[in-house]
Formats: C-alpha cells, sequence, structure tokens
C-alpha cells in the first residue's frame, strides 16, 4: 500500500496541480497512467525480489483479492467515465482505498 504512494508521490502531486486547474483529462491520463505503470512494473518485480531473497511469492489472486480488483475497476471505471469529478467520488475512491488495504491487512494468510 505505500509503495505506490510513496513510488509516485511526484505524479500523484502532478495529478492533484492540474485536477485544481480544471484540466480533468490530463489529471485522470496521469492517475491513471501511474496505477498502470504500478501494475505493470512494480507488482512483478517484488514477485521476483521475492523469489529472489526465498520469499514464497507469485500472482496467483484467490477468490476475495479477485473480487476486491473487479470492485475497484468497477469503481473506478464509473467515476472516470463521465470526465468530470466532484468530492463524493473523491471520497468513494479513498473509501475504496481504505477497504482495500483493511482486508488485506486483516485477511488470513491462507485465504
Amino acid at each position: 500500500i505505500l509503495l505506490p504512494i510513496v513510488g509516485n508521490a511526484a505524479e500523484h502531486l502532478t495529478a492533484v496541480d492540474v485536477a485544481m486547474k480544471n484540466k480533468m483529462d490530463l489529471s485522470l491520463g496521469v492517475a491513471l497512467g501511474s496505477s498502470s505503470q504500478i501494475a505493470l512494473l512494480v507488482v512483478p518485480f517484488t514477485v521476483c525480489a521475492g523469489w529472489a531473497i526465498n520469499v514464497p511469492m507469485d500472482l496467483n489472486f484467490h477468490p476475495l483479492g479477485t473480487g476486491i480488483l473487479l470492485v475497484t475497476v468497477l469503481i473506478v471505471g464509473s467515476v472516470t467515465s463521465d470526465g468530470e469529478s466532484n468530492w463524493l467520488e473523491g471520497a468513494m475512491l479513498i473509501a475504496a482505498y481504505i477497504m482495500v488495504g483493511l482486508t488485506y491487512w486483516t485477511m488470513p494468510d491462507t485465504v
């Protein structure tokens, strides 16, 4: 959870800055590009790093993790589909992020 936030802090600040200037298309492009970068680069890198240090890691998502991913993709898709935003959509995205974090934090290792 912390790695994407800290690793892309400059991109997050850029997305917020251009959103405050009412350039939502650029803000969405930066934010979604940042998410894609984490998904396509950082996740496989951490799996390879885990293998290198003998920590069992894989990309085998269990049903709960797959369901969480599906719900978050649907939420982001519904929020970004119109190209506009308001405080309620932002609060919904923050709440989804917190719920995902809490779910994975409290999820047993066997799931």
